[in-house]
């Protein structure tokens, strides 16, 4: 691993550093039944976990939806084979288990909308200027399908491709959600 100046590690992503080699044996012994080699892959990854949940799925009831991820890659630790990172692993099981807990909900049917309307009044502007909204909060009141697509595309980096195949949905109503959602939230945080 590289330092930078004062000792300071620098950023990588060496699948030979440190975090890896811990994660690919936390892996191993929390397979093998070992639940504290688990709870320390809980604690190293719930952050970024917790975090995706709350911008794909929203703050209402996000906690709970973590843990249901953390309990799904307990139950599925066995089918983990090491050919990726372990928190690349866990992320796409994330998304996973928070479409369908979208899909539970019955939020499905009615989450990708054309109408501009919809997506004009969700990005109206609040009238008193001390109620300036951050991101999160802007992202929250995006309709389903475009905070999903933007969260996926902008925040995490999926291609169109990729997340037209998650979500179940056309390359061009990917595009399109993406759109919608950009505007949206320009209009919310100028």
């Amino acid at each position: 691993m590289q330092t930078l100046a004062l000792g300071v590690p620098a950023l990588s992503r060496d699948r030979s550093e440190p975090r890896y080699a811990a994660d690919a044996v936390e892996v191993t012994l929390a397979a093998s039944g070992d639940a504290q080699a688990f709870e320390r892959l809980y604690r190293r990854h719930v952050t970024r976990i917790h975090n995706l949940v709350r911008r794909m799925h929203g703050p209402d009831d996000s906690d709970e939806v973590t843990q249901d991820v953390f309990v799904r890659a307990w139950e599925k630790l066995g089918t983990f084979r090491g050919e990726s990172a372990f928190s690349t692993w866990l992320h796409r099981l994330a998304v996973n288990v928070i479409l369908t807990h979208r899909e539970a909900r019955g939020k499905r049917r009615n989450r990708f909308s054309d109408s501009e309307q919809l997506l004009t009044s969700a990005a109206a502007r609040r009238t008193t200027p001390e109620a300036a909204m951050d991101l999160e909060n802007a992202l929250s009141k995006l309709p389903d399908g475009a905070r999903e697509v933007f969260v996926l595309h902008d925040v995490e980096g999926y291609r169109h491709e990729e997340i037209a195949d998650m979500l179940g949905l056309a390359t061009g109503t990917s595009k399109s959600q993406l759109h919608h959602a950009r505007m949206a939230l320009r209009a919310w945080l100028d």
